[in-house]
């Protein structure tokens, strides 16, 4: 579990003595579809689900592709080169690396030591620390990144929070998660867990003989599109570029606007939003 208490290294700025902020990118903001590199088409859409079913049996593959995907999403909305980016929850570290490939500098941080060595040991840039309590400066990354985290910590709005903190005036906070009400949101209990987290989990266990890795209100917690919305809308500090699901085709972003209905069909939703504030 994710707690301030891990956190095991000193406040600190990740950015080289120089100045080294990315020149702020004057292309208009988009909301999540196409543009150079990154197209939210229906075909991209069963790309990804396809590559869903091989997250089991081939790890590699499915992250890789997710990775490549993603940096090309994020850079719809800030340029990545030269860019000091913060990777929250970096796992085995494929998001980070895939940023270092499009010019970023990145730091990974994650809270599982042994997460982070399950490939060998973890890179340069990468410490082990709490989402709930990073350990960065005030306003010193351009871009603070997570990937399918949120719903991993029991305080995910002090997560959120922490991500606002760290990033710079004029930066972007790219945060992203599977909601609960999603078909995926009891990730390898679901479909089940629309019966109830704890049930949903003995039934794993019932039927595998080992309880599930995320593991209902210990590793795996309940974080609504709702609330997300209400969170992002009402923190002063940003301004909300774009709120869309993140697998869907371009032509699907109403479902965020529907209430009940995107608690379902938005299946993982991703904020993108500008820091305003100090």
């Amino acid at each position: 579990m994710d707690s301030p208490a891990a956190a095991s290294a000193p406040e600190q700025d990740p950015r080289p003595e120089q100045d080294g902020r990315a020149e702020q990118d004057p292309r208009p903001e988009r909301d999540g579809g196409a543009a150079p590199g990154h197209r939210a088409t229906f075909g991209r859409c069963l790309r990804l689900f396809s590559a869903f079913r091989r997250e089991g049996t081939d790890p590699e593959y499915f992250y890789g592709l997710m990775a490549q995907d993603t940096v090309a999403q994020l850079s719809t909305y800030t340029r990545l080169d030269g860019a000091t980016i913060v990777d929250v929850g970096t796992g085995l570290g494929q998001f980070a690396r895939a940023l270092e490939n499009a010019g970023a500098r990145c730091t990974g941080i994650d809270h599982d030591i042994k997460e982070l060595t399950a490939l060998g040991p973890p890179a340069p840039n990468t410490l082990v620390a709490s989402a709930l309590a990073l350990p960065y400066r005030t306003g010193s990354v351009d871009v603070c990144f997570s990937s399918n985290v949120l719903e991993h910590v029991p305080d995910p709005w002090r997560m959120a929070g922490e991500m606002v903190r760290v990033t710079r005036p004029g930066g972007l906070v790219f945060l992203s998660f599977t909601n609960w009400l999603s078909p995926w949101g009891g990730h390898e209990t679901s479909p089940w867990h629309y019966l109830g987290g704890d049930r949903a989990a003995r039934r794993y266990e019932r039927r595998t003989g080992r309880p599930p890795r995320n593991r209902f209100g210990e590793s795996l917690y309940p974080v609504s599109v709702s609330a997300a919305l209400a969170w992002a809308r009402g923190n002063g500090d940003v301004e909300v570029v774009a709120a869309v699901p993140r697998y869907l085709p371009r032509w699907a972003s109403g479902i965020v606007r529907v209430p009940g209905l995107r608690e379902i069909a938005t299946w993982n939703l991703l904020l993108v939003l500008r820091k305003t504030g100090p």
